[in-house]
């Protein structure tokens, strides 16, 4: 639970730069934001969530 609400404010952090300095409409948000919902009710969303904890892991086991 603790990746997916990191995950959640990281996304929010992006797009708020985003709306900000990248030049993206509010209006672009929004519909980032809904189609993320419509997904969400999908049978594509344990796979997406399945990829983005493998990446997650991934990135967590790099040494520097």
């Amino acid at each position: 639970m603790a990746l997916n609400i990191s995950t959640v404010v990281l996304l929010g952090v992006i797009m708020f730069l985003f709306i900000r300095k990248g030049g993206m409409k509010i209006w672009h948000a929004v519909v980032c934001v809904l189609l993320g919902f419509y997904v969400a009710g999908t049978a594509i969303a344990p796979s997406i969530r399945t990829s983005g904890n493998s990446v997650a892991n991934l990135l967590g086991n790099l040494n520097f």
